[in-house]
């Protein structure tokens, strides 16, 4: 039997699952290799360093965030006790003083009789084979490791950057201007389609071309551009680029006119239930303000929820859907768990989730009880977890949102309560599960 398992990333997926592990009286190596070495966006020392934004987010469990966080509280999650005792005010909202929250995740996980902190880079390649092991190392994983997770998953299934668009609730497009469709009525009308006139595109067009977009880090410049290319700076290449690249208005009519449209943008399923849509062809380096305003502008769009915004940024992220379980776990290697932004969850919370999912399956492998432990899809931990692990041909790293939940027996119209209603049935949910 072994005798520890091993966490690879002292991050805040890295430490959760260390803590779920040692408190079940398991013995942890924990890798982390700071101060050795640190990773371009890494300064500090201390373990789970923020190096974004100090905010968790809502605290309001009508906002998703803030239901994982209750969930998480519920499930007894060391980091978010921590986030709760060093927070500072925020109103409505769970932020934390920074340096306070990672040195207190430090003296946690120090101080854990059952958790051995090691200061390096892992590099010991037969514990990848020989002992139950997490990988959470962050999107921002070491060259060396890198090489060892492309021999575990296959190469072609470790992306080095994020690349996404913005993804859409369906239920807040209008479909008095939307419509579904292919072009020349090929296939089996998946996309929703987005038709705009001249004087539309145009005013769209100007308010793209002079958007604000994200400042990049001089590491992560490169390796985006060679990838693909912003939606905005394919704009500015000419007023018609758009027109005659993603929205070619070829192969279609406009229901409401019989006419073919100016220009088309499409949209595409973005998960299996189809509540989420992305939009095509619209990877973006806008900021996320902009893109609420610019994208706003698309008729169809004016009310448009947006679960997600495109990004552009390095993110090292494995094609969870073909690798992992709803557990974290992967189906080709049992012994392997990943968790954190590795695996396609996106953000602090999602990131302590997918650690706390993983610490305590690692447990049940490490004591051989062949359970596998899971939470209802009504719960935003279990949705978050399914999403990471349902096929799907254009998988793009998530945050916690409504449109992953299972839609509710009875629709209801108004959003706040809509909300409320899926928060109180996914608290629901965990009760029983508790």
């Amino acid at each position: 039997m072994e005798k520890y398992i091993t966490v690879i990333g002292g991050g805040l997926a890295g430490c959760e699952a260390a803590y779920q592990i040692a408190k079940n009286n398991i013995k942890v190596k924990l890798y982390e290799m700071k101060p050795k070495k640190f990773s371009p966006a890494h300064t500090n020392e201390n373990l789970a360093e923020i190096v974004c934004s100090n905010s968790f987010k809502s605290n309001l469990i009508t906002n998703a965030c803030g239901l994982l966080k209750e969930e998480l509280r519920r499930l007894d999650s060391l980091l978010i006790k921590c986030a709760d005792i060093t927070s500072v005010p925020a109103g409505q909202a769970l932020a934390v003083d920074r340096e306070k929250f990672s040195k207190l995740i430090t003296e946690k996980i120090e101080g854990n009789p059952n958790i051995e902190i090691i200061r390096e880079e892992f590099i010991n390649q037969e514990d990848l084979k020989n002992t139950i092991i997490i990988i959470a190392t962050g999107p921002l994983t070491s060259d060396n490791l890198s090489k060892e997770i492309c021999k575990l998953t296959n190469k072609n299934n470790l992306h080095f950057f994020d690349a996404a668009a913005p993804i859409i609730e369906k239920s807040s497009i209008n479909m008095d201007i939307a419509f579904f469709g292919d072009r020349y009525g090929k296939g089996d009308s998946a996309y929703i389609n987005l038709p705009m006139n001249k004087e539309e595109y145009e005013h769209f067009y100007n308010e793209l071309i002079n958007a604000e977009v994200a400042t990049l880090h001089e590491f992560e410049k490169r390796e985006i551009f060679e990838g693909c290319m912003p939606v905005e700076v394919m704009a500015k290449r000419g007023i018609d680029t758009l027109r005659y690249g993603p929205l070619k208005p070829v192969g279609f009519d406009d229901p409401r006119t019989g006419k073919r449209p100016y220009a088309i943008i499409q949209l595409r399923q973005d998960n299996e239930s189809g509540t989420l849509y992305n939009m095509v062809g619209f990877q973006t380096n806008l900021k996320f303000g902009e893109q609420k305003r610019v994208f706003s502008c698309i008729p169809g769009l004016e009310n448009a929820e947006f679960v997600k915004y495109g990004v552009m940024h390095r993110n090292t992220f494995i094609n969870s859907p073909e690798l992992l379980d709803e557990t974290f776990n992967m189906k080709q290697n049992e012994n392997i768990f990943f968790a954190g932004q590795i695996t396609g969850v996106e953000g602090y919370v999602e990131s302590i989730a997918s650690g706390l999912v993983a610490g305590i399956n690692a447990v049940e492998k490490f004591n051989k009880t062949n359970k596998k432990i899971t939470f209802s899809n009504n719960t935003m931990i279990g949705a978050l977890s399914k999403y990471i692990a349902t096929p799907n041909k254009h998988f793009q790293p998530m945050n916690a949102n409504f449109g992953i939940l299972p839609e509710l027996e009875t629709k209801i119209r108004d959003k706040k309560e809509r909300y409320e209603a899926l928060a109180n049935r996914a608290i629901h949910a965990l009760t029983t599960h508790l």
